[in-house]
């Protein structure tokens, strides 16, 4: 190979990589802008949704987590049209990609569709205690793909969005009222009607106890050593004394 066929292709080569090497090096520093600049977004969002007195403690998360995806998506969009693909040609592997996608994340899918749903039905909100059909515990955080519990005993517990939003939900801080059911046995020699009249005395005279509806005494059940009364009351769930 001569000396100027050498330069040629020496000058073939420098335009390639002066041409995507620029294009590549523009990608990359787009992507590390871009990923800082979502995560940024995202607490700028949930900074300003704190210093909103009247927005929903759940939402709070959902929201700043669903903006830095946005963010991330457009820059990945960006880094494509740097390397000149049309922007037709993007939505179309989008979509194509999409359906492959979720064809095989169905389960993913379904924990974000369910998270969607918790959101906009509220069966709860965070602060309150439920329990899923045996999954229960002081929902922490309603996010993307799955609910944060706390249990009684202190730990820390996950649960995929969709094995929740498929249960029956029993949410035990919903209602301001609640009513308490406790059973008292008395002997068989015992005076039922004065156990009765005492037990309704002794719950009129506690003040943590509300007055409507009336509070009640009623024979449950005779056992083999007692006779078990049922005291049933309504009391108010947020009064502490």
């Amino acid at each position: 190979m001569d000396e100027a066929a050498v330069k040629k292709l020496a000058t073939q080569i420098m335009d390639v990589i002066m041409q995507y090497g620029l294009d590549l090096l523009g990608a990359v520093i787009l992507l590390i802008v871009g990923w800082l600049f979502a995560g940024w977004a995202g607490r700028a969002v949930r900074r300003a949704l704190d210093r909103t007195p009247r927005m929903d403690e759940t939402l709070k998360p959902f929201l700043s987590t669903l903006v830095r995806y946005v963010v991330l998506t457009l820059v990945l969009v960006a880094v494509l049209a740097q390397f000149g693909v049309q922007t037709t040609s993007i939505i179309a592997v989008v979509g194509a990609a999409g359906l492959a996608v979720g064809l095989a994340l169905q389960g993913t899918l379904a924990n974000i569709a369910s998270g969607v749903m918790l959101l906009v039905l509220r069966p709860f909100g965070a602060g309150d205690y439920i329990d899923a059909d045996g999954i229960s515990g002081t929902v922490k955080e309603i996010g993307l793909f799955l609910t944060y519990l706390q249990t009684p005993d202190g730990l820390y517990r996950t649960v995929p969005n969709s094995q929740i939003a498929n249960r029956t939900i029993t949410n035990y801080s919903r209602l301001p009222d609640r009513r308490i059911d406790l059973a008292v046995g008395i002997g068989y020699g015992d005076d039922i009607d004065a156990a009765q009249s005492a037990l309704l005395s002794l719950m009129r005279a506690d003040g943590r106890i509300k007055p409507d509806p009336e509070p009640q005494v009623m024979v449950m059940a005779l056992a083999d050593s007692s006779v078990n009364l049922n005291l049933r009351c309504w009391v108010d769930r947020n009064r502490s004394e």
